[in-house]
């Protein structure tokens, strides 16, 4: 049997019964736009991530957009990521007009580094160019970004603060969920992500009623009150009904799956540490949903055909970061260079990771990793 990167399958066929029964009840009732199981999925949803508010929406990239577009936030203002991330975190805050300014990670962690945003932070006011809005700190592979430091840099600036979660929903920070110290987090359904739909999808929580009614608003055309009455310029992005039903039974077995994710991941650490140029290095306090499990090597091509040969599957995230490609370059960076982002770029690569990675494929894929990477 081949390995597999991500095992959908096999969670789809511990749930059949549940998501079968959940989207017949959909196609029973018609209600394919905010129907009760979005609303339903939006409360558990909630619940789950210790907010007061959920709203569901299209896709993870639209999650991050809303906000913005919430705070009024466009062109002239400056808006903090990392640039090691997928581009989306980027892409929504051009899109609104407004300029990223791409901040370098820490180098243990891959998340981003509180030094370095300060310093761009100063750069920018100094500049006078742009106008410090907002950070947008990205919890990779599932791990929480600092966020006790990274609000205090944001209260300090009067800056807005979103935990783009999109690969980390459900990590906590000493049994807190990042919306503890954030303004807002965004997450994806994307399917490949922890808690992922069978489509696109997305959703933000806050505790902010003003802003959640803002947000609802905006998702919807910027819907006012009377039907044909839109009081803001929105846009359209609406969770589908038919994945919130598919995501309810799917965040019941959340937190078991993170569980089980963690000792598998804790398993790969203890038995590659002393094989690979790196293992994964977690926050003390951390709790990661693994999104990905991803090491260290020296030719990370030549690691990733090795294992091919084996049948193992691997995947190269981010092997060039967003502030190097073409549509971002002309973009401002902290300093004159992302050293930390442009080193790890070059040797990450990521291993098979899911809740249901049998122990025997797990041996298969560690004894496998040590001979190559030696």
């Amino acid at each position: 049997m081949s390995i597999k990167f991500i095992d959908l399958n096999s969670q789809q066929l511990r749930l059949k019964d549940e998501i079968n029964s959940g989207i017949q009840s959909v196609l029973k009732h018609g209600q394919y736009i905010l129907g009760p199981e979005v609303r339903k999925f939006e409360k558990n949803l909630a619940k789950f991530g210790k907010s007061k508010y959920a709203l569901g929406c299209a896709n993870g990239t639209d999650a991050i957009l809303l906000p913005l577009l919430a705070w009024g936030i466009g062109p002239g203002d400056a808006v903090f990521c990392p640039s090691f991330t997928y581009c989306a975190t980027a892409e929504a805050i051009a899109n609104t007009g407004a300029s990223p300014v791409f901040i370098d990670i820490n180098r243990r962690t891959y998340n981003i580094d509180p030094e370095s945003l300060e310093r761009a932070i100063n750069k920018v006011k100094k500049s006078k160019k742009l106008v410090p809005r907002a950070v947008i700190a990205v919890d990779l592979f599932g791990q929480s970004a600092n966020y006790p430091i990274l609000s205090a840099i944001a209260k300090s600036y009067d800056l807005k603060l979103i935990a783009d979660s999109a690969q980390g929903f459900g990590t906590t920070l000493k049994g807190k969920h990042p919306l503890h110290w954030a303004d807002i987090t965004t997450t994806s359904f994307f399917p490949a992500k922890p808690l992922g739909c069978y489509g696109d999808g997305g959703a933000i929580l806050t505790n902010d009623a003003n802003l959640a009614i803002r947000i609802e608003s905006l998702r919807f055309h910027g819907k006012g009150v009377e039907k044909y009455d839109n009081t803001h310029v929105g846009i359209n992005s609406r969770l589908d009904t038919l994945q919130a039903a598919i995501l309810l039974p799917k965040l019941k077995i959340f937190p078991e799956e993170i569980k089980v994710r963690n000792l598998i991941a804790r398993r790969y650490s203890d038995s590659l540490k002393d094989h690979v140029l790196h293992v994964p290095e977690i926050l003390e306090g951390v709790i990661s949903t693994w999104a990905q499990f991803t090491i260290e090597v020296s030719d990370p091509e030549v690691f990733s055909r090795k294992l091919k040969e084996k049948g193992i599957p691997t995947a190269r995230y981010y092997p060039k970061p967003v502030h190097q490609q073409s549509a971002y370059s002309h973009y401002p960076i902290e300093g004159t260079k992302l050293t930390n982002t442009e080193d790890c770029s070059n040797r990450t690569i990521s291993l098979p990771m899911h809740p249901y990675l049998e122990e025997s494929t797990q041996n298969k894929i560690i004894e496998i990793v040590k001979k190559v990477a030696r």
